[in-house]
């Protein structure tokens, strides 16, 4: 097997990964479930870092999605 072809495979597991977390995250709050919300993000910073760490996104872009789920969960409490 190709060196890319393994590396394409662990990246879209990754990626499947992060996706899996942040639309269940979404589930939770359009559900309006603030308590499961919170319990979800250290498993989003977790995926969301090894992502970063191991390749498929930039540490940059893995920032703007923490911030932008954290924002979302704070905001949820307010409103």
């Amino acid at each position: 097997m190709r060196q890319s072809e393994k590396r394409r495979v662990r990246n879209r597991r990754r990626l499947t990964a992060l996706r899996r977390v942040t639309k269940e995250l979404q589930k939770h709050l359009a559900a309006g479930e603030k308590e499961k919300a919170q319990a979800l993000l250290p498993k989003l910073m977790q995926v969301a870092d090894r992502a970063a760490a191991k390749g498929p996104f930039h540490r940059n872009k893995v920032a703007r999605i923490k911030s932008k789920w954290m924002r979302k969960v704070n905001e949820l409490g307010r409103g």
